[in-house]
């Protein structure tokens, strides 16, 4: 599990959290919302241990994350949304390289996964366009059989047929014992996919809930007439679509993009929803 206790970080003199509290349980596809600059990525790179936060702990499996033990390296792999890769090198040659890291590496998965995403593992990465070689990449990260996976912007320059090749990929991954957190803004790329959802804003977390939970707070409100009294509302052919409070205890599709706007605009109002 990862664990973040009354975490504050800054660069230098500008903070970018607060005293948050998170976790993030096994068994789970994670989603983590914000808007850009509001600290996702720096988030992920302190569950990484890339950054030691300014006060405050953030563990992985009991171990401190800016420790940099191999104990918990081998146990994490962060695919962050720009990566440099090494001139003349294939996947294959790549992930070669960093098998030897991470015991739970399987050869088999990595083929299969290239096969599945439609990309050679022996072809160079320079002679690839920039989404072969973000999903060569995909492939790597969940290939080496670690207990966690985190994703930063993985969307980013995949057309339409391989972002659902992602999310099938990703939705047969997912099992009791391990974590995938996917930090984006594309929303309607993962819609389906997330469970639990996070979102950051202003040093703080705004929403961390489960998606049973939050239809349980929140009702989406299709077709009908614009209300003034709405968390969040917005045109759509045929009428509005609002969010509310879910006082009727019925059930009601989920749209991600609604809750970002409604969480966005009545940070308060939702906080004490979700108290």
């Amino acid at each position: 599990m990862i664990e973040i206790n009354n975490l504050s970080f800054s660069y230098k003199k500008m903070p970018v959290f607060e005293n948050i509290n998170l976790t993030f349980p096994e068994g789970s596809i994670y989603g983590l919302l914000g808007e850009n600059g509001v600290g996702k990525t720096t988030l992920l790179k302190l569950i990484c241990g890339l950054l030691r936060p300014t006060q405050g702990t953030c563990t992985v499996d009991g171990f401190t994350s800016h420790e940099r033990r191999p104990e918990m390296l081998q146990r994490v792999v962060m695919l962050p949304d720009e990566i440099s890769l090494p001139d003349g090198a294939t996947p294959q040659c790549y992930v070669n390289e960093l098998a030897p890291f991470y015991p739970g590496f399987a050869q088999g998965t990595f083929l299969h996964l290239m096969q599945e995403l439609e990309v050679e593992p022996n072809r160079k990465f320079k002679e690839m366009s920039f989404g072969q070689q973000k999903k060569s990449l995909i492939a790597v990260s969940l290939s080496l059989g670690t207990d966690y996976v985190i994703l930063d912007e993985p969307t980013n320059g995949l057309d339409i047929p391989s972002k659902t090749q992602f999310r099938s990929i990703l939705s047969k991954r997912v099992d009791e014992k391990s974590t995938i957190i996917i930090s984006t803004h594309q929303v309607k790329d993962v819609e389906n996919l997330i469970d639990p959802i996070v979102i950051l804003n202003n040093n703080a977390v705004l929403l961390d809930a489960s998606v049973q939970r939050i239809m349980e707070k929140l009702y989406f409100e299709y077709g009908g007439e614009k209300c003034d009294d709405a968390f969040y509302s917005e045109m759509l052919p045929g009428g509005y679509l609002n969010v509310i409070p879910n006082e009727s205890g019925e059930e009601s599709p989920l749209n991600i993009e609604a809750l970002f706007n409604a969480v966005l605009r009545h940070k308060n109002q939702i906080k004490e929803l979700f108290k």
